[in-house]
């Protein structure tokens, strides 16, 4: 499993060190859609859940809500600014937060029910090959959410470009990119308030998710 190289870290870590403090205040409408993307999870008091780039934290209280005082919530980003800021907002009252590569979790095979992925899949280098160790760290069955607070169109109007057909996130690209990491795409919905992509964890004969 390739990690980032030193020359895409930085490259993260720079983009996101520059805009960490107004990060929040760049988009305060945001949380009811973070809610309501935690609630298709369908977590369950006691669940083991991941904020994989969790920047600010800013799904880590609809995540505690939805796995109780006795689930697990993680939250890791590779920016340390962005991990500043979620404890500056006390976020760090909802989960254990980890400065990390979501590319090389340190974490055991299998020891997650979920992952919540929001603007993520834009910022691996590897997708595949890092979709795969976000597979790796979640048990049989489990699932991962990849979601974006606008949808693909809404994001490309902000950014002043046009949608184009190697979009990543665009579902004839993103289900087999999923099946290729070792996920089944379950759900997709890409609307201007919301872009909300599951997938539960393959668990085939032979499985293509290693431990």
């Amino acid at each position: 499993m390739r990690s980032m190289s030193d020359y895409d870290r930085a490259h993260v870590q720079e983009f996101f060190t520059a805009r960490a403090a107004d990060w929040d205040s760049k988009f305060p409408g945001d949380t009811p859609a973070f809610r309501t993307a935690v609630g298709e999870l369908r977590l369950r008091p006691g669940d083991r859940v991941l904020d994989a780039g969790c920047g600010t934290g800013r799904a880590l209280a609809a995540l505690r809500e939805a796995v109780g005082s006795g689930g697990v919530v993680l939250g890791a980003d590779l920016t340390p600014a962005m991990l500043t800021e979620a404890v500056r907002a006390g976020r760090d009252a909802d989960a254990a937060l980890l400065l990390a590569d979501v590319a090389r979790l340190p974490l055991r095979a299998g020891v997650l029910d979920a992952v919540f992925a929001a603007g993520l899949i834009a910022h691996l280098p590897h997708p595949a090959e890092n979709l795969r160790e976000l597979a790796r760290v979640v048990r049989p069955g489990g699932l991962l959410a990849l979601f974006h607070p606008v949808g693909r169109a809404a994001l490309a109007a902000r950014h002043g470009r046009a949608l184009t057909p190697d979009d990543l996130r665009a579902e004839p690209n993103l289900r087999p990119l999923l099946a290729s990491a070792g996920w089944r795409l379950t759900s997709y919905v890409d609307e201007d308030d919301r872009f909300l992509a599951l997938a539960a964890r393959d668990d085939e004969p032979g499985g293509r998710v290693g431990g």
